[in-house]
Order: structure tokens, then C-alpha cells, then sequence
């Protein structure tokens, strides 16, 4: 699937109204997409009212060191995992005092793939706390841009949607 710019703009500008119209925060924990979510997010003008901020946490180290993601976590289930992702909103939220976050850690490729998780895996978490966060696994298709897109859009929407029913 190819995911164009619009739909990047689009997601992003959906979101942000929504954060802005609730008066709500985000906080943005990225790994596979290397920021792509914060940037899309404060392309828009303005959206210094509802990004407080993003930390890219490409390394388990910069997971754990940065975010407070365990290393039990990191050498039990990997960077792409749900604990993990688990851990990288917590982290954020903490760090932050963000309203909302989102966390995303993911296989994009070329390499760096296994049987157990293919290029295209992706984990995804979102909430306001502990008790609240969601979780998602996703498989995607395409080229590392075309993932990476992907995940950018999905992460947007995922927060998107638990907003409106918050």
C-alpha cells in the first residue's frame, strides 16, 4: 500500500484539531519511524499548543536510558514488542507530562527481519496512563518508506481514535 503525503497531512491535521479542540498534549516515542509522527504533527502552524514534544529512541539503549524501558523487557521480547511499547508510553508520559502518547517500534527493512518478526512488524501504543494504554501489532507491506509511512498514519489514527472516545 502506498500512503501519500496527503494522507500523512491529513491524519496529522485530524489529530491535531482534535487535540487542540479537548485541550489535550501529545508526546510522541518513535523508533522505526525515526520522528516522522512529530514531524507531520507540528508541520502544522500552531501545533506548539498540543505537541509538547517527541523522543526518537532508535537504540535499545536510548529506550532504556531515555524512556526507563527495562532491560528485562529489551532482552526477553526484543525492541518490537508489546511490553516495550508498553514501556516507551509510560517513559514518555512521565518524562513529559504530555496528556497523551504514542509509542511505535517496528521491523521497517530492508534487513533486520526474522521468522518471528518479518519486515513489516510493527508494535504500536497509545494512552493517557498505564491502566489506559492500547496496544496494536500491525504487519505492513512495502518498502522501508512505504512502512514507515504506514506506521505513521496508523499511530496517528490509533490516538485519533482513542481521543474521540476518551
Amino acid at each position: 500500500m502506498v500512503t501519500s503525503d496527503q494522507e500523512l497531512n491529513q491524519a496529522a491535521a485530524r489529530l491535531g484539531e482534535l487535540l487542540e479542540s479537548k485541550g489535550r498534549t501529545i508526546v510522541t516515542a518513535e523508533s522505526c519511524t525515526g520522528g516522522w509522527v512529530a514531524k507531520v504533527l507540528t508541520d502544522r502552524a500552531g501545533s506548539s499548543a498540543y505537541v509538547l514534544g517527541g523522543l526518537v529512541t532508535y537504540s535499545n539503549e536510548a529506550k532504556h536510558g531515555w524512556l526507563g524501558v527495562t532491560s528485562e523487557s529489551l532482552q526477553m521480547h526484543g525492541a518490537v514488542s508489546e511490553p516495550v511499547v508498553r514501556e516507551m508510553v509510560a517513559g514518555a508520559l512521565a518524562k513529559s507530562g504530555a496528556s497523551v502518547a504514542v509509542a511505535i517500534s517496528g521491523v521497517a527493512g530492508p534487513g533486520g527481519g526474522s521468522p518471528d518478526k518479518p519486515v513489516g512488524t510493527v508494535w504500536f501504543a497509545w494512552g493517557s496512563n498505564a491502566e489506559s494504554t492500547q496496544t496494536a501489532l500491525k504487519q505492513f507491506s512495502g518498502d522501508r518508506d512505504q512502512v514507515r509511512r504506514q506506521a505513521v498514519v496508523y499511530g496517528l489514527q490509533q490516538v485519533h481514535g482513542y481521543l474521540q472516545d476518551a
